[in-house]
């Protein structure tokens, strides 16, 4: 019968929900690493820190979508490894289009315009008839899409391969990344950190965009060049980026980006792994272990993603 690691900081809740639903034949659920623990869930850098400790895991269930820790080619791979997709969608879109609609309702100057004691009737923009570029479209881009569809937007996607999502008008792979990025209002990074997505988003792709365009990365801080994005900000080749991630994580305090113009930081709080949503992954994935059925959410570790 399984025996279940959970290695989190948030053990308990997680516990609690787990044991809330009585899921069959689970033998017992632990908080440290024993050599008989054959299923595992919790965070990236606790579970890298445990492989050494486990003898024979055969499924590992990441609670974060990005599972860059666990990539390593001198780490362990004889087991099945499945990541938190499918969960955060709606924050993401949440997020995104929070800022976007900031952007186009011009939140941020009417507030300095009330600061100021100005009356200001300069007018809106609008998000319909608008083109955003989703660079990425794996779960959470599908979802920008069909939030995108709602604002009746134009998508463009730019992915690897996959054209899985209909709610994208116009796909890009390979060399079309300039031609994806022309005219585009907004540009989303949604991708994860590869060798294949390092610096992706470059002088020459920011130089592609409009100058009115916004960048917005909640994907990995790896896909910017921070110093061609500071460059495009300080000569006005794009009108402003909002960073969910960045490159070094915190940043420090003479990081250029803390007084870059039309930059907003907002600290890897896109969308938090709440206990509730993961155990729900997690139960409906077990399922499918017990009964010997393919996971959902599995991990290629040669793609890394």
């Amino acid at each position: 019968m399984p025996k279940l690691l959970i290695l989190s900081s948030e053990i308990e809740e997680y516990r609690n929900l787990i044991q809330q639903a009585n899921l069959p034949e689970l033998d017992e659920i632990v908080s440290s690493p024993t050599n008989d623990c054959d299923i595992v869930l919790g965070e990236p850098k606790l579970i890298r820190d445990a492989l050494p400790l486990l003898s024979t895991p055969k499924w590992i269930q990441s609670i974060y979508a990005g599972v860059e820790r666990l990539m390593d080619s001198a780490l362990r791979r004889d087991y099945i490894l499945t990541n938190a997709r499918g969960v955060f969608g709606e924050l993401m879109s949440e997020y995104v289009f929070g800022y976007l609609l900031a952007h186009e309702k011009k939140i941020f100057e009417r507030y300095q315009s009330q600061q100021s004691q100005k009356w200001d009737r300069v007018e809106s923009g609008v998000l319909h008839g608008k083109t955003i570029g989703l660079l990425g479209v794996g779960s959470i881009g599908a979802h920008l899409a069909g939030t995108a569809k709602h604002f009746g937007m134009k998508v463009r996607g730019f992915t690897r391969e996959s054209e899985a999502s209909e709610d994208v008008d116009q796909y890009f792979h390979a060399d079309d990344l300039f031609r994806f990025a022309e005219g585009l209002d907004y540009l989303i990074v949604v991708l994860p950190r590869t060798e294949g997505t390092n610096k992706i988003v470059d002088t020459y792709l920011l130089d592609a965009l409009p100058s009115h365009a916004i960048f917005i990365n909640v994907g990995r801080g790896n896909a910017v060049d921070e110093t061609a994005l500071v460059n495009a900000l300080n000569e006005g080749k794009i009108a402003g980026a909002v960073l969910d991630v960045t490159e070094q994580e915190p940043i420090p305090e003479e990081h250029i980006f803390w007084t870059t113009p039309n930059l907003l930081l907002t600290f890897h709080t896109s969308a938090i792994s709440y206990p509730e949503d993961i155990t729900k992954l997690f139960i409906e994935n077990y399922l499918l272990y017990i009964d010997g059925k393919p996971l959902k959410y599995q991990v290629d570790f040669k793609r890394g993603y």
